[in-house]
């Protein structure tokens, strides 16, 4: 191979390509990189709001527990896929949806994730402007520009900032649960506290799934780079079930010992905001890292340009957009919900019961232009999330979307395209 191809391919972090031996890891930085990705600000405020709306136990462990044990089953499926085909997220789709139609569900990603990317920098911004009085416009600025530099870098940046950030969070997660429990004169009147408003268990679940659906159908971006299929899965199951269930039960503490959900003004009414600002500040820094990092592999997948260069377009319009989409941040919950995890379960589909965890190399497959099963499929599946009851076994909404997902698109594939999936297969034995 020649220098200059390398170096292009080095560089843009294998966006189109299965990840190279040399560049994969081992558990210790994957599983640093998904706790970095997990260990996110967002979720502390998400467990806020259920804290909010449950008893600490048993209610508010169930929905935590069973919330994160659906997105780390959910995100274990597609990581086992990405490792063993090393490829992110967005090539995986185009083998169900086609080269085109996989640009459909990577540009719902991709805003997804830039939208993620400018809560993050709110969340960044205000509580530095309330410790120091500097104005939040400033700080979203410098804020959303450095944290554009480093995903510029790629997922070499991203692994090094998730080793110092988690241990971070955890430090600060422990200090304000210190404080609460303190606060409230021991463990007993924590568990004692009744909520301020009812949340059914089935809204609480969904609310619990919806915060971080979009992260675990994004998975295979950041898991393509394990070594093996075991370290890819045990990694993911680490990040989402233990990683995010500690992120809302911290979130969740701290609001009811304050009567606030909004991490910065818990930690600011436990006079943490000054002790827990930088830690706070750079683990929101990790994950937004990892969230613009996956908006610029999803727009590489729809334009064909170069990562680094979609990178910084999407962080300057993140960053635009951060105040609005700070205040709108439980309707922006609602919206995932709903549409994007018929995606990860057309993508588990297509691998696990039509391709038998068999996919061609992405270089010698002739991808059609557009699947429609997959395309039908998602928006009859996105139809069952939001006709989804309020009540009972059944309302888990996110839940039904990727499960309808994987049953339509089974169906309808092998319907709409027989036996071309298993001659593809037979092909790739020989």
């Amino acid at each position: 191979m020649s220098k200059e191809p390398k170096e292009v391919m080095v560089h843009d972090d294998y966006a189109h390509e299965p990840v190279p031996d040399s560049a994969r890891r081992g558990l210790l930085s994957m599983s640093m990189v998904m706790l970095g990705f997990t260990f996110f600000a967002a979720s502390m405020w998400t467990g806020g709001t259920l804290g909010m709306g449950f008893r600490v136990f048993p209610d508010l462990l169930i929905v935590v527990l069973f919330g994160n044990l659906i997105l780390g089953i959910y995100g274990g499926f597609l990581g086992f896929a990405a490792a063993k085909t090393n490829l992110s997220t967005h090539v995986l789709a185009r083998y169900a949806f086609g080269v085109n139609g996989s640009k459909i569900p990577s540009f719902m990603l991709a805003f997804t994730q830039i939208g993620w990317f400018g809560v993050g920098v709110a969340m960044f911004a205000y509580p530095i402007n309330k410790f120091t009085g500097i104005s939040v416009w400033p700080l979203i600025i410098i804020g959303g520009a450095l944290m554009t530099a480093t995903v510029v870098i790629g997922f070499k940046a991203i692994e090094w900032i998730s080793k110092i950030a988690v241990p971070a969070i955890i430090i600060l997660g422990i200090m304000s649960v210190t404080r609460a429990i303190t606060t409230m004169g021991g463990v007993k009147p924590l568990l004692d506290v009744q909520p301020e408003s009812s949340m059914t268990l089935a809204v609480g679940v969904a609310l619990a799934v919806g915060s971080f659906i979009s992260g675990a159908t994004l998975t295979p971006d950041f898991v393509r780079f394990s070594k093996t299929k075991k370290i890819g899965v045990s990694a993911t199951i680490i990040g989402f079930t233990f990683g995010n269930s500690l992120m809302f039960m911290f979130g969740a503490i701290g609001a009811i010992s304050t009567g606030m959900s909004d991490i910065s003004e818990v930690l600011a009414a436990q006079g943490l905001l000054g002790a827990g600002i930088a830690l706070l500040a750079l683990n929101i820094w990790t994950t937004n890292d990892n969230a613009l990092y996956a908006s610029g592999l999803g727009l590489a997948n729809i334009t064909g340009l170069k990562r680094k260069h979609l990178t910084i377009a999407a962080g300057v319009i993140g960053t635009i957009f951060a105040i609005f989409l700070y205040n709108n941040f439980v309707g922006w919950l609602n919206f995932l919900s709903v549409s994007l995890p018929p995606i990860g379960g057309i993508i588990i589909s297509d691998f696990y019961l039509r391709r038998k965890k068999i996919y061609p190399l992405a270089s010698e497959h002739k991808f059609v232009s557009v699947n429609w099963a997959s395309i039908i499929a998602w928006a009859l599946a996105i139809g069952v999330s939001v006709i989804s009851p309020k009540t009972g076994f059944f309302s888990i909404a996110p839940l039904n979307a990727i499960l309808s997902a994987i049953f339509f698109y089974y169906m309808l594939d092998m319907l709409m395209n027989g036996n071309k999936v298993v001659e593809a297969i037979a092909e790739q034995s020989n």
